[in-house]
């Protein structure tokens, strides 16, 4: 099946199929990919877009170029960069699927961190942000608009910007997955529960009660998401 043009780049499509053929497992580390006019011919495109992908793929880990040999196929859960996070996610396979609740899990180790350095350092900006959740719509997709904003808000008080950098790579997924899970009534709930006790900590200006709030909420979150994914 060869990609067909649209809103998206053709270079782009066919970065997306060839990381299906990872994924998937129909080229698995430390496999070759096919040669290039091979799967240009598949893929029809031309070799100069199918190139382009292959450089993307290149630096993002998926796959070691070797000049007048095979391309070979990464462990690219070892040798990928945050590029490789959205590409796993967005792919309907059981592992995009399993790679969900590890990034939860990223996400409860690290979010609590720079909340608590943001409400430290900033708490009257945290308490303006945080004051928005009183007029949330009940609708999964305006809290997961909230949700992701809010934490990206966060994310920008701390002085390490490795924080906001990784956040930013959830970027692709977030909203749409975040929508998923609130779409449980009793979810919205906590996750209001879960602003309000923020909200409160900020107020007091206690960054290290805002941290410990943040781990509670978050690890339950992880736990709904397990339980109804």
């Amino acid at each position: 099946m060869s990609v067909t043009p649209g809103k998206q780049r053709l270079s782009d499509q066919v970065e997306r199929r060839i990381v299906g053929w990872i994924v998937d497992g129909r080229f698995g580390p430390g496999t070759t990919l096919p040669l290039e006019r091979e799967m240009a011919v598949e893929l029809g495109v031309g070799r100069p877009t199918l190139r382009e992908a292959i450089s993307r793929l290149e630096r993002d880990g998926w796959i070691t170029v070797r000049k007048g040999s095979a391309t070979v196929v990464n462990d690219y859960l070892s040798t990928g960069t945050l590029n490789v996070i959205p590409a796993i996610i967005g792919h309907p396979s059981p592992v995009g699927a399993a790679f969900v609740a590890h990034m939860l899990d990223i996400r409860t180790a690290l979010a609590p961190v720079f909340i608590g350095d943001a409400v430290a350092r900033d708490p009257a900006r945290v308490v303006a942000t945080l004051a928005e959740a009183a007029a949330l719509s009940d609708d999964p997709r305006a809290f997961a608009r909230f949700d992701w904003e809010l934490h990206r808000a966060l994310a920008r008080l701390d002085p390490n910007p490795v924080f906001l950098l990784i956040l930013n790579s959830f970027d692709p997924f977030y909203e749409t997955l975040a929508a998923r899970y609130f779409a449980a009534a009793e979810n919205r709930q906590s996750s209001l529960q879960y602003y309000q006790d923020l909200l409160a900590a900020a107020m007091d200006r206690d960054g290290g009660r805002a941290r410990e709030v943040a781990v509670r909420a978050l690890a339950a979150a992880g736990e709904a998401w397990n339980r109804t994914a």
